[in-house]
């Protein structure tokens, strides 16, 4: 059963252009993509985009330290992570930069049309000044002592010892991390977007709890932030920065920039707007607050904050769509732990290349530990050798190699028309739906359980069957090729299931079986006599133990 056709735009959270991307930040990317594909492979119209986030203090400053302009900074890490996204076989129809043209002149649109509306407020705060490099400092640019437990070396906004949250104003004996310097206490003009205005508070207040079907835990924690009616729980937004700072500035506020968290996400609408100028699509179709298309974005629960309540006042007081839903996840950890350098599981998504890996090994491997959740999920390095080797090779690969050596070298290859009035082919297409529904719900764990459970199934048809036996027997021509074809159509199905998944073996399937580009309505639409397969290749190799220690070598 085909669904109308919707119209999706998609965006993963923008990677900070001040780093390398590392497996954690991968299993989003991945989540996202199989989510895009199996969109697509229903036949929807879906858009995905992204961008680097380019803007903010860190980058001024190490682009400072290499001698290079931000820019040039900026452009170099641009196609690394365009390189690690492109080697994990993320589909993006559009990967972009922050720092651009279309992005300048969104924010400052909307930063406009928020001051029109009276959200927009300048006050005089006082912040940390360093007075050697004269620039004001962000809370992760001073330290000092804990002021709660002591501890030395601890950041202004948190101690990582004793998990006190402060000002960076309460930190004994600070510093700058720039220069060494004392900070002094300085006035500064900041401009604040008011959530606190009830008007924000109503539209939050709505959007999290009534109109927006989040994840349970992200309503649960919307709750906590926007409160009741009548409660005034949300604080207002500083949406500024001082110069020196590498961003766009503010327009009627000559050396105030817009705090990077204010155009990163607009970065979204930029990317999108540059490819739809470059595609000759309508862009305010996609985001007027009227629109019929749908807005997804994919996120780590750590900046639930910013696209739960900042990003959708943003676009709702400035005269856009709101996103249709705001799928969080959790953290990655390794072998049960935080990603440790020391211990070599920072593990960057070069390396992982470098290193020989098969990208689609770690594409289904997170596959099988994601589900709808925020729960953090886990890197078991053992566990990732034994279920790509049983399940990948063992139960799913081995299943054409079984097969299609009988059908190629006795029947040319041709198989069998009669082979889909097999109930095992059947059963696994009528799983169709259940598995789809499954893949909409990114509920990708409990999807590739059932189609393993199909494999299972399929192995043992071929196990019962013993096409190498009846090969012996030359009165038994017709049953090997039935057997066989039986094996080549159910491999034929799985590949089209797992394809999201794993879409570089399943192109390789599609021209080993002579099939144009499989979507989810050919499910049913059985391999051709007119159109032999062809003799069976490799589709992937096995994961070696030796090669983890190589990658974890690799990382230290």
């Amino acid at each position: 059963m085909s669904s109308p056709q919707r119209r999706l735009l998609v965006t993963s959270a923008l990677p900070y252009a001040n780093g390398q991307i590392h497996i954690g930040h991968l299993v989003e990317y991945v989540q996202t993509d199989i989510w895009v594909r199996f969109q697509r492979m229903r036949g929807h119209e879906v858009h995905y985009v992204g961008a680097d986030d380019t803007h903010g203090t860190p980058i001024m400053l190490r682009a400072e330290k290499e001698g290079i302009t931000p820019k040039e900074l900026i452009a170099n890490v641009w196609k690394e992570h365009k390189r690690d996204f492109d080697n994990f076989l993320i589909s993006f129809d559009n990967y972009y930069t922050t720092d651009s043209p279309e992005n300048e002149k969104l924010a400052q649109s909307i930063y406009l049309k928020l001051r029109d509306a009276g959200l927009i407020e300048k006050r005089a705060i006082e912040q940390a000044y360093d007075p050697v490099k004269e620039m004001f400092l962000p809370d992760r640019f001073i330290k000092g002592e804990c002021p709660k437990c002591g501890a030395k070396d601890q950041y202004g906004d948190n101690c990582e010892k004793c998990g006190a949250t402060y000002s960076p104003t309460d930190l004994k004996n600070p510093f700058s991390v720039v220069s060494g310097a004392t900070p002094i206490k300085k006035i500064s003009d900041h401009y604040f977007f008011k959530l606190s205005d009830p008007r924000c508070e109503e539209f939050l207040r709505e959007w999290t709890q009534e109109k927006t079907p989040l994840q349970p835990e992200a309503r649960n924690k919307m709750k906590e932030w926007v409160g009741q009616p009548g409660e005034s729980k949300l604080g207002d937004w500083d949406i500024s920065r001082d110069a020196p700072y590498f961003g766009f500035e503010i327009p009627d506020a000559p050396g105030k920039y817009f705090y990077v968290w204010l155009d990163a996400p607009i970065g979204y609408y930029a990317s999108f707007l540059n490819y739809c100028q470059a595609k000759g699509l309508n862009f305010d179709e996609w985001v007027k607050p009227d629109t019929s298309t749908e807005q997804y974005h994919f996120i780590g629960k750590d900046i639930l904050y910013f696209h739960t309540l900042f990003w959708p006042a943003t676009l709702k007081f400035s005269g856009y769509r709101t996103p249709t839903n705001v799928f969080a996840h959790g953290f990655l950890t390794v072998d049960g732990e935080k990603m440790s350098k020391s211990r070599g599981t920072l593990i960057s998504a070069n390396s992982v290349i470098e290193c020989g890996f098969n990208p689609e090994w770690f594409r289904y491997y997170f596959a099988t530990k994601l589900n709808d959740s925020m729960e953090d999920l886990d890197l078991n390095l053992q566990d990732f050798v034994a279920r790509v080797n049983s399940d990948l090779l063992g139960k799913y690969i081995n299943i054409a190699s079984r097969s299609a050596g009988f059908l190629v070298k006795r029947f040319g290859g041709v198989v069998s028309d009669a082979a889909m009035n097999t109930p095992l082919l059947q059963e696994i297409a009528a799983s169709s739906e259940k598995i789809a529904e499954l893949y909409e719900g990114r509920e990708y764990a409990k999807a590739l359980r059932t189609v393993m459970e199909l494999a299972d199934k399929v192995n043992g048809f071929v196990d019962e069957n013993k096409p190498w036996e009846i090969a012996k027997d030359p009165e038994r021509e017709a049953d090997l090729q039935r057997v066989c074809s039986v094996t080549l159509e159910a491999f034929r199905m799985l590949s089209l299931y797992l394809k999201p998944v794993i879409p570089q073996v399943a192109n390789g399937v599609e021209e080993f079986l002579s099939l144009p580009p499989q979507s989810w309505s050919d499910i049913n639409m059985p391999l051709s006599s007119k159109n032999p397969i062809q003799a069976y290749q490799h589709l992937m190799t096995r994961v070696e133990a030796p090669q983890i220690e190589a990658l974890l070598a690799a990382n230290l």
